[in-house]
């Protein structure tokens, strides 16, 4: 079940019950989906209850669920139509609220959105978007972003469409000529990523040089152009900002009057410092400053919350009030607070950062697992647990160590690239990784790069090539059943088991893919250590045999074999080894199954 805090506006009655219209101190509330009364199994009901987004504007609030489905939430005067499951065809991974437009992204690439200036026929029903692209080869998209009135699309190709409202030139192009267009159009290619934002009319887009191009409404210098342009209350045309601090932007997120960027230094170190920069007018108290002016330019905002160990994990700017989460798990806010947006306990307008005061949250886990999303005139603040023990994240670092890729693949240009064989295994079967061969062999090493990411993560990252290698990675076994198989199979895969245990005068070897996924011990000792290739030997003879017979069936398998007899001395063995171990908490984990196991048995 999700760790879910809310505070502000409470516009949907039918997601926060029974509190008041305004909470201005962050609460905690169960989600309960009302719409579980259909015949779906038993898994499938608790991945509807791991929420992975939550998207909310002025209009309605959408969660998004780890099954791929998601749930509707209207404002108040239309609470009578809702919750309502979105019913998409296809699994949903990401979703975008702006005022009173919505937009989904499903894993195929296909874009399905409502609103008034998207559909003026019907605008309470979703259409497909994509399909309306006139290029028939920029028809999948890689992401989406809401804008206020407007709706942006990356493409596979890179290239970016814009669709809605186009009063202040927020699709770049002439607001006399085009007012609005419910067809999308291009509006720039060789583009990495866009920014916009819930209450904006404005955007932002990067392209693959690290270059910013901005247009729409610059009436409070929110664009961040500079003194020179700050008369034109209007850019509608992209156009390049120039003066930018150096380092890599990571993110942009717009209210109505101002706009906040986090840049990460240049600084090739393990933990490089973010830096938050703002734009447009502090009158809403939106910049993060102690005064009340415009400022045409992207400036730092700095503060003595933000201290030097500690970094920006997660950041949401709503219409017109920012929350900021760092990495020693403070939850940061500042600008408007009408509605007690801030969570700061009134309604008072924060013109600088304040730390906000949380209930006692699960901050020890990680907090990376914690986000933000500001609504127009609220704010969420959710745990959204990773998927089996970060395994994604630590395959991804694993692809990244060349010293442990052992299969080389060759691409069209001749170009080498080395995966993790034994991962490849975990996912794909011989023949499907022959067949990845000759995929990889028509690609370039961008390409193949991003297949290798989605093989590794099950992530998409480019529905394109997706559709290309959807029936390996669809093909393959749960991980927790193969590698029970290869632990059954003592033969099997035996030149990648590639660490040493031992205890009592025996060896036991595993792969160390297995221990990183299940041990922070270990993740630590393989993925941290850049120069480490040896098979370090690990002393275990504090456990007994019945205990690390336990403890191997764990590793492999996340379950306790059905018939070993669970005693008192097993669990105080466990206990201990789980501690020393760091033994990732997966669900179940190991001690709970202990602690069942042994009451059933008595």
């Amino acid at each position: 079940m999700n760790e879910i805090l809310f505070f502000g506006l409470n516009q949907n009655p039918k997601l926060i019950k029974n509190e008041p219209n305004k909470i201005i101190k962050p609460i905690q509330f169960k989600f309960e989906n009302e719409n579980e009364n259909e015949n779906e199994n038993e898994n499938e009901n608790e991945n509807e209850k791991q929420i992975i987004q939550i998207s909310s504007g002025n209009y309605s609030t959408i969660l998004l669920f780890k099954n791929g489905k998601a749930i509707e939430y209207l404002k108040e005067n239309y609470s009578n139509q809702n919750p309502s499951k979105i019913q998409i065809e296809e699994n949903i991974q990401k979703v975008t609220v702006g005022v009173q437009n919505e937009a989904i992204l499903t894993i195929e690439g296909n874009v399905f959105a409502k609103g008034e200036y998207i559909n003026s026929k019907n605008p309470n029903e979703f259409i497909n978007i994509s399909s309306l692209i006139k290029d028939t080869n920029d028809r999948i998209i890689e992401d989406i972003v809401s804008g206020y009135h407007s709706i942006y699309l990356l493409t596979s190709n890179q290239n970016a469409y814009g669709i809605g409202l186009n009063e202040l030139g927020q699709l770049g192009f002439d607001s006399k000529t085009l007012y609005k267009t419910e067809k999308p159009i291009l509006m720039m290619k060789n583009v990495s990523k866009i920014f916009s934002g819930n209450a904006s009319y404005h955007v932002f887009l990067l392209n693959s040089n690290q270059e910013l191009f901005t247009c729409g409404n610059n009436f409070h210098g929110q664009l961040g152009l500079g003194e020179s342009i700050k008369e034109e209350t209007k850019i509608q045309k992209l156009t390049k900002i120039q003066n930018i601090s150096k380092g890599k932007i990571i993110d942009i997120q717009c209210g109505y009057s101002y706009s906040i960027m986090l840049i990460e230094n240049e600084n090739e170190n393990e933990n490089p410092k973010r830096k938050l920069y703002s734009c447009g007018y502090s009158g809403f108290n939106g910049l993060g400053k102690d005064e009340n002016s415009y400022t045409y330019e992207f400036t730092e905002i700095k503060s003595s919350l933000f201290e030097n160990d500690d970094n920006i994990i997660d950041f949401s700017v709503g219409n017109g009030h920012t929350l900021i989460l760092t990495s020693n798990s403070k939850l940061i806010g500042f600008g408007y607070n009408s509605y007690g947006q801030l969570g700061t306990g009134d309604t008072k307008k924060q013109r600088i950062p304040i730390q906000i005061e949380l209930p006692e949250l699960r901050f020890d886990e990680d907090i990376s697992n914690y986000h933000i999303s500001c609504g127009y005139y609220n704010s969420f603040l959710y745990y959204s647990p990773p998927s089996f023990s970060n395994l994604e994240e630590d395959l991804i670092k694993l692809f990244e160590r060349k010293e442990f890729c052992d299969i080389s693949f060759k691409t069209k240009n001749g170009e080498i690239i080395k995966a993790h064989k034994l991962i490849l295994k975990y996912r794909l079967n011989q023949n499907e990784i022959e067949k990845l061969q000759e995929i990889i062999s028509n690609k370039s090493v961008k390409e193949s790069n991003q297949i290798f990411e989605m093989i590794y993560s099950n992530r998409i990252i480019n529905p394109k090539l997706y559709s290309e290698i959807k029936e390996i990675i669809n093909s393959n076994e749960k991980i927790e059943e193969t590698m029970k198989r290869i632990y059954l199979n003592e033969n099997e895969n035996e030149n990648e088991k590639d660490f040493i245990i031992e205890r009592k005068e025996k060896q036991y070897k595993f792969p160390k893919l297995i221990l990183i996924m299940r041990s922070e011990l270990y993740r630590g000792m393989f993925l941290s250590v850049t120069n480490d290739k040896s098979n370090k030997v690990t002393d275990y003879s504090e456990l007994s045999d019945k205990s690390f017979e336990i403890f191997e069936y764990w590793i492999y398998s996340n379950q306790i074999k059905d018939e070993i007899q669970i005693t008192q001395q097993i669990i105080n063995e466990i206990e201990i080894g789980i501690d020393y171990f760091q033994l990732n908490e997966t669900n179940p984990n190991l001690f709970d199954l202990l602690i069942k196991k042994f009451n059933n048995q008595n």
